[in-house]
């Protein structure tokens, strides 16, 4: 690629916002409203079609959003607009230069035994003007009112784009009997041709660089227990040959990550014998591990970025452009082709990002470092093509909602933003910090502390806010949820702990959770609060847990627990009686034998009538991840504490995004009306 010259559009303007930026900042930020927060983005789901010349993405138009399709040498033509009358749309991707795939959902009412409320998802094909619509996978007439029911909640899944196929895809059917098989699709006549049966315990299929079904995970157990076995396909029978066989009480993790041009060469992600994952080299014919890829002392390392294309200038099919890992903004990505080094250096720098001095220590040993990091923006490219010519690219941070750009021709555009109502100074500042807890483990966690021209110095009001999962975490970009927007922008503190339990900190912090919820787990979270209030960020007696699925079982758990630190809690669709739920869902004997041995501890509903502190329980009517039901008992019963305990169901709304604006604005205004009038009287 050369030598890449960058410059932002419009320069002159660039240096008249910069001015105008310096004089804002005098002033005293105001505090986005509900409504600004609850909206929808004002674009995203961006994507660029294979050869450059088309971008797509979604623009919200108050309760509805719409696909435009503009032409990237034309930017400043209209775009062709594509809307959808019967769904909402959800997200928008070019699969080929001339199709785009469509994400879609709507309520849906399933009348049983009893009635099921829940949303329906459909993936369609269009062209770029949103003319012809299809399924990608051609469905068979229902036969029955439960097929009918089958295929209107399934989806099926692009497995591969096949990028150098103009006409085909792969696709993973997800409904009948042939529910899991692999189809190739011509997206020309949207005929179906399998090209692999599957059974119930594949786990997810992964094609080499020339497209061929080459590697997948299976799940089973044996009399050792649960475990995931790596499979590759041998050539020459068609054959699947198991390779590695991990077992997930030790969280043994095997995976095979991608393909060199060599179709005997795999990228293999493995924490094998290690606390921290690893990816190297490995040759399959032999069954030899090669060298090491990639490593990082205080994460896990998680995929390649590999180029799939025939035919590029410079960079062959199969070569690593990039390695990424589990750091603090999520897939954090180490750029090792030469071109993305290039290309890396020159958005920085036209983007005006450089790293701040960030203090990193290891979870399982306390070792620790400082190293140069993007906390508060980072950039990410969100689609480019295979020269590397054209991309669009991402930038964003916890205080700092994404703003979208144009790369072409060296030169790179302002696409827009996706909240350009909020004022992002009212959001505070984010850093990545670590506490003690009481055992001397050391807790990673996300600390959000308010504007102080907006809220004056601290110490503050504030919220320990635990992630769900709780085999998950945090990271620091944009919270889309817009729950830590909301509380920091209303002056409060936000923790978010990485408490044990928490994956992506390596081997042991996540394994240290086994059967320790309520105990150990919640512990690290009490411990926040003391760290809190020692380093005089919280006001002692003016701290409240507000979490969501485990992490509003957290809240439960924090209303029943003895000697508590809080004033009052938030429990959003959370688990309360760990028996039942874990019943629910572990009719699979391998999800049995996996994790249901890690949930066990405190059962909230057991002494939910003896709650210590003030509760709000709010739960979605068409939640089917966590019944509402575990709600109901939970408020039902915490009414004889003689605490006050408000419970909110909310209509049409599941386990994760807000079926309408109004219904997003609901959620948000309980939340902080609790916080600033309820909390047991007076706010907190």
């Amino acid at each position: 690629m050369g030598k890449i010259h960058l410059f932002l559009h419009l320069a002159s303007g660039l240096a008249l916002t910069a001015g105008l930026s310096a004089g804002i900042a005098q002033a005293k930020p105001a505090a986005p409203t509900v409504e600004q927060l609850a909206a929808y983005p004002a674009v995203s789901s961006f994507s660029l079609s294979p050869d450059g010349k088309h971008l797509a993405a979604l623009q919200a138009r108050g309760e509805e959003r719409v696909i435009l399709v503009w032409e990237t040498a034309a930017l400043d033509k209209a775009p062709t607009v594509i809307g959808s009358a019967k769904m909402k749309l959800q997200g928008v991707a070019f699969i080929k230069d001339d199709l785009l795939a469509v994400s879609l959902w709507q309520p849906y009412d399933l009348r049983a035994d009893r009635l099921y409320k829940t949303f329906t998802n459909k993936l369609m094909i269009t062209d770029l003007q949103g003319k012809q619509w299809r399924e990608p996978m051609p469905q068979q007439r229902a036969e029955s009112r439960d097929e009918q029911v089958r295929q209107a909640l399934s989806v099926p899944s692009i497995l591969d784009t096949l990028p150098n196929d103009p006409d085909h895809v792969l696709v993973i059917n997800r409904v009948g009997s042939t529910s899991g098989d692999v189809y190739k699709v011509d997206l020309r006549s949207f005929k179906a041709e399998r090209v692999q049966r599957s059974h119930d315990r594949v786990a997810g299929y992964l094609t080499d660089a020339q497209g061929n079904l080459a590697a997948r995970l299976s799940n089973d157990t044996d009399g050792k227990g649960a475990f995931v076995a790596a499979q590759f396909r041998n050539p020459n029978s068609g054959e699947w040959e198991e390779h590695f066989r991990s077992y997930v009480k030790s969280r043994d993790e095997v995976e095979v990550v991608g393909f060199a041009d060599d179709p005997n060469i795999a990228f293999v992600r493995s924490n094998v014998g290690r606390d921290k994952s690893v990816i190297y080299e490995y040759d399959i014919a032999a069954k030899r591990k090669k060298e090491n890829l990639f490593e990082h002392r205080f994460f896990d390392a998680s995929s390649t970025i590999v180029n799939r294309v025939k035919g590029v200038d410079g960079v062959g099919l199969g070569e690593i452009l990039g390695l990424s890992y589990e750091g603090p903004r999520g897939s954090d990505v180490q750029w090792v082709h030469p071109k993305l080094k290039a290309l890396d250096q020159a958005l920085r720098a036209a983007l005006q990002l450089a790293p701040t001095p960030t203090e990193l220590v290891d979870p399982a040993n306390g070792e620790r470092a400082t190293v140069g990091y993007d906390s508060q923006a980072g950039y990410r490219l969100v689609d480019y093509t295979a020269d590397l010519n054209t991309a669009v690219v991402a930038v964003d941070g916890a205080a700092r909602p994404p703003e979208y750009y144009l790369l072409r021709e060296g030169k790179l555009s302002s696409l827009g933003k996706a909240y350009p109502q909020i004022d992002r100074a009212a959001l505070g500042q984010t850093k990545l910090v670590y506490y003690k807890a009481r055992d001397g483990q050391t807790i990673p966690a996300f600390l959000t502390t308010p504007s102080t021209q907006l809220c004056g110095d601290g110490p503050w009001p504030s919220v320990v806010h635990p992630h769900g999962g709780p085999w998950s975490r945090d990271h620091m970009g944009f919270d889309g949820s817009m729950w830590v927007p909301l509380m920091a922008s209303r002056c409060m503190a936000v923790l978010q702990p990485q408490y044990r339990g928490s994956q992506g900190w390596g081997r042991q912090l996540w394994i240290a959770g086994d059967a320790q919820w309520g105990q150990k787990m919640q512990d690290d979270k009490d411990d926040g609060v003391r760290w809190l209030i020692e380093q005089k960020i919280a006001q002692p007696g003016r701290v409240a847990m507000f979490g969501f699925s485990y992490g509003g079982y957290a809240a439960f758990a924090a209303s029943v627990r003895p000697n508590g630190l809080y004033k009052c809690a938030i429990a959003g669709a959370g688990v309360s009686d760990i028996r039942k739920i874990w019943a629910r869902f572990y009719t699979n004997p391998f999800f049995r034998e996996a994790q249901a041995p890690t949930v066990e501890g405190l059962s909230p509903i057991d002494q939910a009538d003896k709650i210590k502190i003030p509760i709000m329980i709010y739960h979605g009517d068409r939640d089917q991840t966590v019944p509402i039901e575990q709600s109901e008992w939970f408020a039902d019963k915490a009414k004889a504490s003689g605490q006050p305990v408000e419970y909110h169901p909310i209509a049409d709304y599941a386990h994760g995004p807000a079926w309408t604006r109004e219904i997003m604005g609901d959620q948000l205004r309980l939340i902080e009306t609790y916080l600033l009038k309820g909390c047991g009287g007076s706010g907190l």
